[in-house]
C-alpha cells in the first residue's frame, strides 16, 4: 500500500494513476490521515434485463385455476373430494 499526501498526488498523479491501474493500493492522505482511495473503475457490465427472451412459454391457461381447486382454497366443500 502507498500512501501520499495531498501535495505529492497532484504532483505524481499520473505515476499513482498507474499504479492504482497495476493493482497497487493508493491512499491519499491530509496531514497524516487517510482520507481516499485510488482505485480504478470497473467497467460496467451489459443489462441482463431481458437476456432470458424467448427462451420460455406460458401456457394460455396459465391463470385459470379449476372450479374444484379454487373451492378447496377456500376450504368449501366439494362433492369430488369425499
Amino acid at each position: 500500500m502507498t500512501k501520499v499526501n495531498i501535495h505529492e498526488a497532484k504532483t505524481n498523479l499520473s505515476k499513482l494513476l498507474e499504479q492504482a491501474l497495476n493493482g497497487e493500493e493508493i491512499v491519499i492522505a491530509k496531514a497524516g490521515k487517510p482520507l481516499v482511495r485510488l482505485v480504478p473503475v470497473r467497467e460496467e457490465k451489459e443489462s441482463c434485463f431481458g437476456m432470458d427472451e424467448g427462451k420460455g412459454w406460458i401456457a394460455d391457461d396459465f391463470d385459470i385455476l379449476p372450479d374444484d381447486l379454487m373451492a378447496a382454497f377456500y376450504g368449501e366443500e366439494d362433492e369430488d373430494f369425499d
